[in-house]
């Protein structure tokens, strides 16, 4: 549940997105897009947009070749060597990725975007925030303690680096549904990206945790997360 009233719930990402930056006729690039669900909408929605999607997951990106979409385009890259010339996009999305980037390139990867992106472009950043039930339950097989704290200091240092001005800081709640354990299985704990050495051990842990929130119509969290926007000076 929501722990703290005043934290706003967003249901839509791409509506808070709306909120902060032009989303017509844009080119966009995501870096770790996953499945790109949210560029997928984003291009039903508004259709003049242009985004390609990074992705290393090698069956997460056959998958996306797999299921082509009108204006989306997929690239087998990281965010730390981005694959295209400067100045190419007016936006950079990162959706809960720049944390799974390596530590010692994430630096590297915000000054990839920095340099793809065109004058005055954007960079949004949503990242988990370590705190609350979601994060109580996946820390059990999957600490990133470490790595998200991480990708904060890559934000705070580049935005005090000269190459960017921050132009929105803000920490809303998300949430997640599931239909059931098995659901939140399949989903979290055996990605096709990470392997977190689950046993039963850890299975039974997992599910002991998870069990509390589930109810007939399964489990809702609000996830606590920090969005930030970067532009390019």
């Amino acid at each position: 549940m929501n722990a703290n009233a005043n934290v706003r719930l967003v249901n839509d990402e791409l509506d808070l997105l709306a909120e902060l930056v032009p989303l017509d006729n844009q080119d966009i690039i995501e870096l770790g897009c996953g499945a790109a669900g949210v560029a997928r909408a984003l291009l039903k929605r508004r259709p003049g947009n242009r985004i390609t999607g990074l992705e290393v997951d090698e069956r997460q990106h056959a998958k996306n070749l797999a299921n082509p979409q009108a204006g989306l385009t997929f690239v087998a890259a990281g965010a730390q060597a981005i694959p295209f010339p400067a100045a190419s996009f007016d936006l950079v999305m990162m959706l809960k990725s720049l944390h799974h980037v390596p530590m010692d390139l994430m630096s590297q990867a915000l000054g990839e975007a920095a340099r793809v992106l065109r004058p005055g472009g954007h960079l949004y950043s949503s990242e988990p925030v370590y705190a609350g039930d979601f994060n109580d339950v996946v820390r059990i097989f999957n600490d990133e303690e470490v790595v998200r704290a991480a990708a904060q200091a890559a934000l705070d240092a580049a935005a005090a680096s000269g190459a960017w001005v921050q132009v929105a800081d803000l920490h809303v709640d998300m949430p997640m549904v599931f239909r059931d354990f098995a659901d939140f299985e399949q989903r979290l704990m055996r990605p096709t990206f990470a392997d977190h050495q689950i046993d039963e051990a850890i299975l039974a842990e997992a599910r002991a945790a998870f069990a509390p929130h589930c109810g007939p119509d399964g489990a809702r969290f609000e996830r606590p997360m920090h969005m930030r926007l970067l532009r390019k000076t």
